[in-house]
């Protein structure tokens, strides 16, 4: 082979591996993530918290390679990383014996409901693929910095946009092709074949990297390259830090209002990684006069969105948030860029890098849960971000007629101070006549005095939604209100059932606690059975002072198992259900894996023979209808829909779904009566299961 040749081959084996690394490093995150999140509820947090193990472990991958590069010699890079790879590779190999998939466990290792949730992810993701992913995240810097001893004088930079292009086309490949395509275990088995081509090629890197000759030393009428300083360091770390928060706290707000699924987690993981492309491959796509007044704009878009709130709309949220996200993380990355060191420094850089992503994630899911009551974290990145560009602009380019200088400079405080006070008032807004205020893993829980006419209540709120009210004086309150009056679906389905028409004893489950208002069907002789994840919700209705009296007032009698319903539902017995209601929203937001065709076969194996499965579909955003049409056409179920119009200070207007095995166990006179189809019963319905749930197809136009 000729030199040329050869040197062609080298730079397509380091594209290759660098390229896949990449795109497995990616895609291994949404496929452990879709795995653990209905272990955990389907919890917004679920995410953040991956991505704050992944981050770390990037972050070590960075370390790693830094320290290989910088300690070692050549043949001994190589004889590590070789004997690393192997050491990945052997582990999965033994895993692909013991669990359906080699990175997918089984069923077995779902976690207790006592076990804290960021622990036992962070302890599940560690054993089930922390080995390989760590090789996985020292590929990008570490072979690079073989890059320049085989190919000395060629840059090594347009590797790192090549590397987030792999990143991206993991992320895509997911939810459009591989989710869609196959199960859990598939999805484990074809990542885990990729993983093996990756460290066939990297260690083909290695060898190469082994036997290239040292780096020739400069000579002595070339300059020598001067050493970062610890100021142009902190400054690496601080344009990596801001991006990576905001990023978090961008997922943690859409995830908050809509739903918690891969897709919505792929958009602002996307532009953040299409920002480092554009700024490393294509420098001059960052352009100040462009990228710096977006940002301002962003900030100011988003400090409306967080006033506004649910009322902004949901595609509007979504534009707002995104649009600001890429415009901080164009800013930071480009200065980033061009604060890029010589190649000698490179995996210094990108250590760096990933310790003020690291450091990001740490704050949004450590640091900021146990610190702040509400969701802070996207005010707080938004005014540190837009301060940090504005310090930017002072050092790049400040105008140099001091009359300019003088007006730029009057902006830029006026813009500081008045994003900061819209931001602290929308915060202290948060927290402003809460009798109680709390925040765990599964978010916050507001508890406050209000007011319908000239009716006190007591009402619970999680994220911006109202989870159900009690009303301060006899007889309301011990009456069931807001979405559960007795017109509504699950009300019908209850006090309508044969078997209390019949006058006897029904047993009910109701998954989602909320402010324990279905326990006021519980009548003596009853069984009322809840399922709630969020041991705050439970604390809010037991207790010697409770806020909330349904539970205690119920005549009949009432269980609450804590911990997520499917998973509780899956190790318990058969139940045998009369009534099932699935009420487990938090906010507006969707655990899509309560709507599967997996669940609600889960479901009706607790329902006995005429059981009624009732699920609330109220949403601002999503039409659920087709979904649980879908569902029910998959299994052969009877579907119906209840629209209750009642909406006063009492009662709010209300959607449900009933399901039920046989037209006949919906037969009541009242029932029927309130029974109305919604949509063209011919249309094409969407299949949600455990494998592939698209948002985009129920979208309320």
């Amino acid at each position: 082979m000729t030199a040329p040749a050869r040197t062609s081959a080298s730079s397509a084996l380091f594209a290759v591996a660098i390229g896949l690394g990449a795109f497995l490093l990616f895609l291994v995150q949404f496929i452990l993530g879709k795995q653990l999140l209905p272990w955990f509820g389907g919890a917004p947090a679920v995410w953040t918290t991956c991505m704050l193990f992944f981050q770390l472990l990037l972050l070590g991958g960075y370390g790693y390679a830094h320290l290989l590069a910088d300690r070692f010699t050549p043949a001994r890079q190589r004889d590590i990383h070789l004997a690393a790879l192997a050491l990945a590779a052997v582990l999965l190999l033994v895993r692909a014996f013991v669990w359906p998939a080699p990175i997918s466990p089984s069923d077995a290792w779902k976690p207790d409901p006592e076990a804290s949730p960021i622990l036992a992810i962070l302890g599940l993701l560690a054993f089930t693929v922390g080995l390989p992913f760590l090789v996985l995240a020292a590929t990008g810097p570490l072979l690079q910095s073989w890059f320049s001893r085989v190919r000395p004088g060629v840059s090594p930079y347009r590797l790192y946009a090549l590397s987030n292009l792999g990143s991206l086309l993991g992320m895509f490949s997911y939810p459009f092709a591989l989710e869609p395509a196959l199960p859990i275990a598939g999805q484990g088995w074809v990542w885990s074949i990729g993983f093996f081509v990756f460290a066939v090629a990297c260690g083909a890197c290695a060898v190469l990297a082994g036997a290239a000759p040292a780096l020739a030393k400069p000579s002595g009428h070339v300059a020598t390259v001067s050493k970062p300083t610890a100021g142009r360091r902190l400054l690496w770390f601080a344009l990596a830090t801001i991006p990576s928060t905001m990023l978090l706290a961008t997922t943690s707000q859409i995830s908050q209002e809509v739903a918690v699924i891969p897709f919505l987690w792929m958009l602002p993981l996307a532009l953040y990684l299409l920002s480092f492309i554009l700024c490393f491959e294509y420098e001059r796509s960052y352009v100040r006069a462009l990228w710096l007044p977006l940002l301002v704009l962003g900030a100011g878009g988003a400090t409306y969105a967080l006033f506004a709130g649910v009322y902004a709309g949901m595609v509007l949220q979504l534009v707002i948030y995104l649009v600001t996200l890429l415009a901080y993380c164009m800013v930071c990355h480009g200065e980033l860029v061009r604060q890029k060191p010589d190649p000698k420094y490179l995996t210094q850089f990108y250590l760096i890098v990933s310790a003020g992503g690291a450091a990001g994630g740490i704050f949004t899911g450590v640091v900021a849960p146990l610190l702040f009551p509400e969701f802070w974290e996207l005010p707080i990145a938004l005014f540190v971000g837009f301060v940090l560009a504005m310090y930017v602009l002072y050092r790049g380019a400040w105008p140099q007629r001091l009359w300019l200088a003088a007006l730029s400079a009057f902006g830029v405080l006026v813009g500081s101070l008045g994003l900061a006070g819209a931001l602290v008032y929308h915060m202290r807004e948060q927290l402003d006549d809460n009798m109680f205020v709390t925040r765990n893993f599964f978010g916050v829980l507001r508890v406050d005095r209000a007011s319908g006419g000239n009716l006190a209540y007591t009402r619970l709120r999680h994220g911006r939604i109202t989870h159900g009210i009690q009303f301060e004086s006899e007889p309301l309150s011990s009456a069931p209100t807001s979405y559960y009056g007795q017109t509504s679906g699950v009300g019908l389905a209850v006090e309508k059932h044969p078997r209390r028409l019949a006058g006897e004893r029904l047993h009910i489950g109701v998954v989602g606690l909320g402010a324990g208002t279905m326990a006021t069907y519980g009548r003596a002789g009853d069984r009322v059975r809840f399922y709630e994840i969020n041991p705050a919700v439970v604390a809010l209705s037991t207790g010697d002072e409770p806020y909330f009296t349904y539970l205690q007032q119920c005549e009949g009698d009432v269980a609450v198992v804590i911990g997520d319903a499917r998973v509780a539902l899956e190790r318990e017995q058969p139940q045998g259900f009369d009534v099932l209601a699935i009420d487990a929203f938090s906010s507006d937001s969707i655990p899509a894996h309560l709507l599967t065709v997996e669940a609600v076969e889960l479901y009706f194996r607790h329902l006995r023979e005429g059981g009624i499965l009732a699920v609330h579909i109220s949403n601002r955003y999503l039409d659920l209808d087709p979904v649980v049409r879908g569902i029910g056409e998959k299994l052969g179920l009877q579907v119906e829909y209840v629209e209750d119009l009642e909406n006063d200070e009492v009662v709010w207007q209300s959607d449900w779904m009933l399901l039920a095995r046989r037209e006949s166990d919906m037969n009541s006179p009242d029932l029927v009566n309130a029974l109305a189809p919604k949509v063209d019963p011919d249309a094409p319905y969407p299949l949600w299961t455990d494998a592939y749930s698209n948002l985009l197809q129920v979208l309320k136009r």
